[in-house]
């Protein structure tokens, strides 16, 4: 299956890099710190969320800017060390000019980068928690890239590793490209799936990448 587009629109954490453990240890920090129960934390869906969802559906409002800013503080103070790329991001990202791809995450831009930049990663274009009203599923991050970019929707792919951001994608008018990276490839709904980035290879034409499965 080859897959022809004008931009390519990456999740981060879980598609580009993991920071599986990292993210572990600070939402664990962090509930203890406020005072959630270990039975109350493991109720919430952590990934593929911004960090202000999670926190809503743990705390009374007041709080929660507080809370939010206090995760993001020790999520970027983990950064060293407690990121590393997935296999063929790195590779596939560099056969990519700059004008052709973007990153679409629900972190903030600050943890963001901090992470991507961890691992030598600087895209020219972000797509941010801080960026958008309506997160993953909602279609409006990829939508928000697309127009970044200047491109159509429906010439665009998207590359995710979780079914909240497949749906985004989907919403959005945008073929999907699934990564089993975090979830087993039977629970992700998408147009191809794969382990990771280094089973694709891209090759750039006067008119966009073309996307295939590795031989």
């Amino acid at each position: 299956m080859k897959i022809h587009a004008d931009a390519l629109l990456f999740d981060n954490d879980g598609t580009l890099v993991s920071s599986l453990d990292s993210v572990h240890r600070c939402w664990t920090r962090w509930a203890e710190e406020y005072g959630i129960s270990a039975e109350d934390f493991a109720r919430v869906e952590l990934h593929g969320r911004t960090a202000v969802e999670i926190a809503a559906d743990l705390l009374p409002a007041q709080r929660v800017p507080e809370a939010v800013a206090r995760i993001e503080q020790l999520e970027v103070e983990d950064v060293p060390g407690g990121v590393v790329a997935l296999p063929g991001t790195l590779a596939l990202l560099d056969a990519l000019p700059a004008h052709r791809w973007a990153v679409v995450t629900s972190a903030t831009r600050r943890l963001a980068e901090a992470r991507l930049a961890e691992v030598g990663i600087r895209p020219k274009t972000l797509i941010a928690a801080d960026d958008i009203t309506r997160g993953k599923p909602d279609p409006e991050p990829y939508l928000l890239a697309a127009r970044e970019l200047g491109v159509d929707p429906a010439r665009c792919v998207v590359f995710e590793d979780a079914p909240a951001g497949l749906r985004s994608g989907r919403a959005a008018g945008m073929t999907t490209v699934a990564l089993a990276t975090t979830h087993e490839a039977a629970e992700l709904d998408a147009d191809l799936v794969v382990q990771d980035l280094s089973a694709l290879s891209a090759l750039v034409t006067g008119e966009g990448v073309e996307i295939s499965p590795r031989a």
